[in-house]
């Protein structure tokens, strides 16, 4: 499932080297989460080089009031992230309906959360026709970070991960490239009910864990297809 995708997508996008998701999902659909993401030394470097050719000097890489900002969207009820160092950012996420997270008019959304008397069950389904569009509806600041990086997630491109960590190597360097592939994220997540199944993680109780590997992310060529069923 993903209810933890929400937040997901500012840290995979953001590509954080390291990001550990803890959260909680409630039965009529909103959902809390606390976030601790951090830059690997590499991406820093990167970004910041990229900052300065634009003219801007701040020792900032990942600005969490910025990314607070840009998260002002539908099925957001509030969202609040402080730095805690300039590549590393702390902060919480309250989102009111899963749902309605970057859905369009009366479209579903990529997620789908269904809570019914005997239990329920949550799905996402993310891949190169929705991705583009789920990550500039998102953040158009992060679909830049992303185009500059050429990942397939921000440009629609179908390539395979290696096929796309020789292109950042080609481009950047390959100590890049092996600094995306090594970037994973941990979630924690607490569902309704005792969980029955999960799709792509494992479970104890009520708690779902995923552990999430942003090439796969940046990359999509297999969709990432996630389910969480509970009683």
């Amino acid at each position: 499932m993903r209810v933890f995708v929400p937040l997901i997508f500012v840290f995979l996008t953001l590509v954080s080297c390291a990001a550990r998701i803890n959260g909680s999902v409630s039965a009529d659909g909103s959902a809390a989460f606390s976030v601790d993401m951090s830059m690997g030394p590499r991406m820093v470097s990167l970004i910041r080089s990229l900052n300065s050719a634009g003219g801007q000097d701040s020792d900032i890489v990942l600005d969490g009031p910025a990314i607070a900002q840009s998260m002002s969207m539908e099925g957001i009820s509030s969202v609040s992230f402080k730095n805690t160092a300039p590549a590393a950012v702390q902060g919480d996420i309250r989102v009111s309906n899963v749902n309605r997270f970057l859905s369009e008019g009366d479209k579903a959304g990529f997620i789908i959360f269904e809570q019914h008397s005997s239990g329920g069950s949550c799905r996402i389904n993310i891949n190169l026709d929705n991705g583009p569009v789920i990550l500039e509806s998102l953040s158009p600041e992060i679909s830049d970070y992303l185009n500059a990086l050429m990942a397939p997630i921000a440009t629609g491109e179908n390539l395979s991960k290696n096929e796309y960590l020789d292109l950042v190597a080609s481009f950047y360097n390959r100590a890049i490239s092996s600094e995306i592939s090594g970037s994973r994220i941990s979630a924690f997540i607490d569902f309704p009910g005792a969980i029955s199944d999960v799709k792509g993680g494992t479970f104890t109780g009520r708690r779902a864990v995923f552990d999430i590997s942003l090439l796969d992310f940046l990359v999509l060529d297999t969709p990432l297809n996630y389910e969480v069923t509970w009683n």
